[in-house]
């Protein structure tokens, strides 16, 4: 078993201690050590009511992060120490963003808000701002929906950098590649997973052996195509010849000739749709923005 910060006895020790200080059905709690790899903080508190906590002393900003993405109404159950022992305190995250964790400890997040449904398309205004420019929420949603993820599935996507973002806060028990080959896209991709607390995303430069030997293989792919799509292809059916692939495309062309160009890869089972959206503006006139085609592919 991998060596732990929290081990099952204090995972008991820290429900027994909050059962005997708060009246908390412990039975609806959702628990959480973010000092283990992938695990991430604010999606979890996003969709479940009541979460119990372990972190490590020195994350100095975990509470500021939760504030600014609009969890400020969250209420905190903790205590001073790394112990379950002494007094219990209550306070929401919004009276704590100027404090961080001091001791290694568990502590209850309880969200009044939360969801209980999978979140697709967050609105772009969300995101970091910066060099990229994000697909609409609507065709994002649609791009998620085809990616099928869960909870434990190895995502690996390319030039799609919002998509990679929603795609880390679903699977958090997964690894999500992300290729961005502009400096500057990988400088705002790391500004949103810093800002959404991610823990699970790996940003690299381009998709090959030199840059992804090691790294969990991916399960299902999402690309959009360019210049380096058929060099892409090529190395990621080769790293898993099982792999799923979702492809983003404007270009008709691409998208009519892209049954053949994917036999190639062995992936016969392909479909194409197009998917358009309008937008009714402030002057009452519907707005058509950009209608791409979308392809699924596998063996």
């Amino acid at each position: 078993m991998e060596n732990r910060l929290f081990t099952n006895k204090h995972i008991i020790s820290w429900l027994q201690y909050f059962s005997d200080n708060t009246d908390i059905d412990l039975e609806h709690v959702k628990i959480l050590d973010i000092t283990r790899k992938n695990k991430n903080l604010i999606p979890t508190v996003e969709s479940h009511r009541t979460v119990l906590v372990f972190t490590e002393a020195g994350n100095k900003d975990i509470f500021y992060k939760m504030w600014t993405v609009g969890l400020g109404d969250c209420e905190v159950i903790y205590n001073e120490g790394s112990e379950p022992i002494g007094e219990i305190k209550r306070d929401p995250v919004s009276a704590m963003i100027d404090r961080g964790i001091n001791a290694s400890a568990g502590m209850i997040v309880l969200n009044p808000n939360a969801r209980s449904t999978v979140k697709f398309g967050m609105d772009n205004k969300k995101f970091a701002s910066g060099s990229v420019k994000y697909v609409g929420s609507e065709i994002r949603s649609v791009l998620l929906s085809k990616m099928k993820i869960d909870e434990q599935k190895n995502l690996c996507v390319i030039s799609g950098e919002s998509i990679a973002v929603e795609a880390a806060m679903i699977s958090g028990e997964g690894t999500v590649i992300a290729v961005e080959y502009k400096e500057s896209d990988r400088e705002t991709m790391e500004e949103n997973v810093n800002q959404f607390g991610l823990q699970n995303v790996i940003i690299v430069d381009h998709a090959g052996a030199d840059t992804m030997d090691g790294l969990p293989v991916p399960d299902t792919a999402m690309l959009v195509v360019s210049a380096s799509f058929e060099q892409e292809m090529s190395y990621l059916t080769g790293l898993n010849p099982e792999m799923e692939f979702v492809i983003y495309t404007l270009d008709f062309k691409a998208a009519a000739s892209m049954r053949d160009i994917l036999a190639g890869y062995g992936l016969t089972d392909v479909n194409i749709i197009q998917i358009a959206v309008s937008r009714l503006t402030s002057k009452n006139v519907f707005e058509n923005q950009p209608a791409p085609w979308i392809i699924t592919a596998r063996r």
